[in-house]
């Protein structure tokens, strides 16, 4: 079967909403409100996911995003480490990069426990 998709959105839970939006703001996505609890926060064209009011601690504690990055994750990870995101939203932490065998990757935890991976392939 041919599946004629354009673009695949996940889900993710916001523990406070606001706070979810500010730190995907900050983070330099662009975040658009769809209705009153929810909105869509996007990467770039084609590459986005939906922001929701609405918490359950353990769904966002296993909640994990895969963001494949273009070619230089030290640069991205250095633009994302000045934001200082662990100082201005509780909860948040970001890892220092790991080396694997299948490539290059590092961790943001956003304020609800999502799981960020932001990496590279070899």
């Amino acid at each position: 079967m041919i599946h004629p998709a354009k673009s695949i959105r996940t889900f993710i839970g916001a523990k406070d909403y606001a706070e979810s939006i500010r730190f995907y703001e900050v983070l330099g996505f662009n975040v658009r409100s769809v209705s009153p609890n929810m909105s869509v926060v996007s990467v770039k064209e084609n590459i986005a996911f939906y922001l929701q009011d609405a918490y359950l601690k353990s769904w966002c504690e296993n909640s994990m995003i895969f963001l494949e990055i273009e070619n230089d994750l030290e640069s991205y990870w250095e633009a994302i480490k000045v934001l200082g995101l662990p100082d201005k939203f509780p909860g948040t932490k970001l890892s220092t990069i790991q080396h694997n065998d299948w490539g290059n990757e590092f961790f943001l935890h956003d304020p609800a426990g999502n799981l960020w991976h932001f990496g590279i392939f070899n």
